[in-house]
C-alpha cells in the first residue's frame, strides 16, 4: 500500500485482477467513483488502479467495492525480504506463473508452425492435411487460450 496524505486525502494503489478490455477498466473506475470523495485511475496493462480517497475511507472498503464490480482486487504486498522462505518449487509467484506463462507460449508456438507452414505452402500438403491442422490447433484454441476463456466467461 502506497499512502500519501494531501489535505486529508490518502492515496492507494490496489492491484486488480480479472480485467480483459477498456469496458472493465471503467467499470472498476464508476464503482470506486461511487464511495464519497473517492478517484481512480485504472491502468489496465499493469492491473493496479492507483485510488484517491478520503482518510476515513479503509483501504479495505476500496477492495470490497472492486470486488463487488465482479473483479479481482487486493492491496499490494510488501516487498519479500531474503530471509522468507520461497514457494515449495523454490521460485516465488510470480516468477512460477512467468514461467508457466512461458511454457505455455512455448508450446503454443510449437503446435502453430507446422499448422503455418503447411497453410502456407502447398508443395508440403498431403491428402486429408486439414485433420492434422486441426487436430494441432484445438490446443491452441482451449488450452492455450484458456486463461482468456477464464476471463470472458
Amino acid at each position: 500500500m502506497a499512502a500519501e496524505p494531501t489535505t486529508g486525502l490518502t492515496v492507494t494503489d490496489l492491484t486488480v485482477g480479472g480485467m480483459t478490455c477498456a469496458a472493465c477498466v471503467r467499470r472498476v473506475e464508476k464503482k470506486l467513483a461511487k464511495l464519497d470523495g473517492v478517484t481512480a485511475t485504472v491502468n489496465l496493462a499493469t492491473g493496479l488502479a492507483r485510488v484517491s480517497h478520503p482518510d476515513d475511507v479503509a483501504p479495505q472498503d476500496l477492495v470490497t467495492a472492486v470486488e463487488q464490480a465482479g473483479y479481482q482486487a487486493a492491496l499490494p504486498a510488501p516487498p519479500a525480504h531474503a530471509d522468507e522462505p520461497a514457494d515449495a518449487d523454490g521460485t516465488g509467484t510470480a516468477e512460477a506463473t512467468s514461467r508457466r506463462e512461458r511454457e505455455r507460449l512455448l508450446i503454443t508456438a510449437l503446435l502453430a508452425l507446422p499448422v503455418l507452414v503447411l497453410s502456407m505452402a502447398p508443395a508440403l500438403q498431403f491428402r486429408n492435411w486439414q485433420w492434422l491442422c486441426f487436430a494441432l490447433t484445438a490446443p491452441v484454441a482451449v488450452w492455450s487460450a484458456w486463461p482468456f476463456h477464464e476471463r470472458a466467461v
